[in-house]
């Protein structure tokens, strides 16, 4: 039987090549965005507002409900806005925080709650997280909030052997970044294909003694 991976923030350049590699290795796709869109043979299309505790609940209830129980969850949700620190407003941090941190917070609570043993969760945090700049003060430290998550939980479902990891990409080559980039930056980027192959192998038996890393996939730049 085909496991069932769930990617959340599947709308997006990097979600739509993580639903591609999943469902490229024989696993059963679960794609999750506030549309349900991109539905195909082995790939199952959900709504849901991701930063809504309770439709992730009732996310995981129809899952469950229909039979279908994920082993892997990938949690892409995230959004960038500039701005430095002195220019912040409270609803602009919220924003931030809602779409980059509270996303990843309550799909791994039903994830901590559901998965089984042997099951992954792969947060996707941000080369920021560590090494915050000028002008991205609520996204690197909302990405930061990702990866001291995704620690905490590694230590808190070690005993049930649920491994959970994030990793960190520089910029990535997506038609947004595209537009709003140099052409020196985009050829520094990683490619959305390069991040999903590294969230696969987290969530595969191959990586099973894995867990609480923080992989940086930051290509060449």
């Amino acid at each position: 039987m085909a496991d069932v991976a769930l990617v959340c923030g599947a709308g997006g350049a990097l979600g739509g090549a993580i639903v591609d590699a999943f469902a490229a290795r024989g696993d059963s796709v679960v794609a999750v965005d506030r549309s349900a869109t991109g539905a195909r043979d082995g790939v199952r299309a959900e709504a849901a507002d991701l930063t809504s505790a309770d439709e992730v609940a009732a996310l995981w209830s129809r899952l469950l409900g229909d039979g279908v129980a994920p082993r892997w969850v990938v949690n892409t949700v995230g959004g960038f806005r500039s701005g430095h620190v002195s220019e912040s407003d409270p609803d602009g941090l919220a924003f931030m925080q809602r779409l980059n941190f509270e996303t990843a917070w309550w799909s791994c609570r039903e994830a901590a709650l559901h998965l089984p043993e042997g099951g992954a969760i792969v947060n996707v945090g941000s080369r920021t997280a560590v090494s915050g700049g000028a002008g991205a003060a609520a996204y690197a430290v909302t990405k930061a909030a990702v990866v001291r998550l995704t620690e905490v939980l590694a230590a808190e479902l070690a005993e049930r052997h649920v491994r959970v990891n994030a990793v960190l990409p520089s910029t990535i080559d997506t038609p947004a970044n595209r537009a709003s980039l140099s052409a020196a930056a985009i050829e520094k980027a990683v490619r959305p294909a390069d991040v999903a192959s590294a969230i696969t192998f987290l969530a595969s038996d191959a990586a099973a003694a894995v867990t609480g890393a923080i992989l940086p996939v930051y290509g060449w730049s």
